[in-house]
């Protein structure tokens, strides 16, 4: 049987994906320092807004509010025991919306990373992260998810026992990082080191990616950086809604709706077919960003210099991938006011 995700694929040549949890749920009232996955148990209404405010937006996959619901992060909240629990309680909520949506949508089980450093630099053994990621697989699994969504990685380690916990549950995914330290993962992978890495990977995602980052512009740098790998698997962008700025005790994105419909177009057209957004973007953002993909006809590949134009300035100069395996950005001959 094709899963729901390749079927959807094969209709379209783009889907919209959901945009943040953490700052929808911070607007919603969550206090920073409680685990979210809670609400999935305490207030399930919430949830449901979040869910069905991705749908109604436009969305054609959203993730379920399952991020921290492993052993390892909810060990800090003396709830390393419920991590099958409350994923499955997360993804229950979201086919119960996936359902009612009258379209088909995508229930994506998020899964983030452990928290700790994998061996030999850390302590975390491969077999006990294979073991944590099959446990939340399973409970996404119970709860009815379409697909599981493997996110915010930057170990290649970590990201190979999750597709492993992965396999061992029987269920297909995607798998991004996040590329936030001058083009590479915090643990030094670039965008050619992911492509390479999915493709050769025994239980290999449906799709791969960015997430989350530094910016919309980097992501869109990192993403055509994939594409020049000549992968055939469809690839991920889900950019955060501009930079992150304090201001009166809160943190804002200061990207705009028609900021990030432009982010949208120029993913779509530098090789991504799932496109979505990361922290900072809300329901308003992903209404403008399907309205640009629906109606903006597809261009040539961007080229660094429209990024920065359009979009704004990369974060650092490289890529993080050396001058042979471009894409570097040129010189720029000017600055669009």
């Amino acid at each position: 049987m094709t899963d729901a995700l390749t079927k959807l694929l094969s209709t379209r040549d783009w889907l919209l994906a959901d945009g943040a949890t953490g700052t929808n749920l911070f607007n919603m009232g969550l206090s920073s320092g409680d685990a979210p996955e809670f609400w999935n148990e305490d207030e399930p209404d919430k949830i449901r807004a979040l869910y069905r405010g991705a749908v109604e937006a436009g969305s054609d996959i959203f993730l379920t509010n399952s991020f921290g619901a492993n052993a390892s992060r909810l060990k800090l909240h003396d709830a390393a025991h419920r991590a099958r629990e409350l994923s499955r309680l997360s993804a229950e909520l979201g086919r119960e919306i996936a359902d009612a949506a009258g379209r088909p949508v995508i229930v994506g089980g998020s899964v983030g990373p452990t928290g700790e450093i994998m061996e030999p630099v850390g302590t975390l053994s491969h077999a006990l992260a294979v073991e944590m990621f099959h446990e939340q697989a399973e409970g996404l699994k119970e709860g009815g998810a379409d697909v599981l969504w493997l996110e915010t990685i930057s170990a290649p380690e970590e990201y190979r026992a999750a597709a492993e916990g992965f396999a061992l549950a029987g269920m297909p995914w995607c798998g991004t990082m996040s590329f936030d330290t001058a083009g590479r993962t915090m643990m030094g992978v670039t965008s050619s080191d992911l492509a390479q890495l999915a493709d050769g990977l025994p239980n290999p995602p449906l799709a791969f990616g960015a997430n989350c980052g530094t910016g919309a512009s980097d992501l869109l740098r990192t993403v055509l950086g994939f594409a020049a790998q000549g992968t055939e698997r469809p690839i991920i962008a889900k950019g955060n809604a501009g930079i992150p700025k304090y201001h009166d005790g809160h943190i804002h994105y200061d990207g705009t709706p028609e900021l990030m419909a432009e982010y949208a177009v120029l993913a779509r057209d530098a090789g991504a077919t799932i496109i979505g957004g990361c922290c900072g973007t809300m329901p308003e953002h992903l209404v403008a960003m399907r309205a640009a993909l629906e109606t903006r006809e597809r261009g040539p590949r961007p080229t660094l210099d429209q990024i920065v134009d359009i979009v704004g300035p990369f974060s650092s100069e490289s890529d993080g991938t050396g001058e042979d395996e471009a894409p570097k950005r040129a010189p720029r001959r000017r600055r669009r006011g």
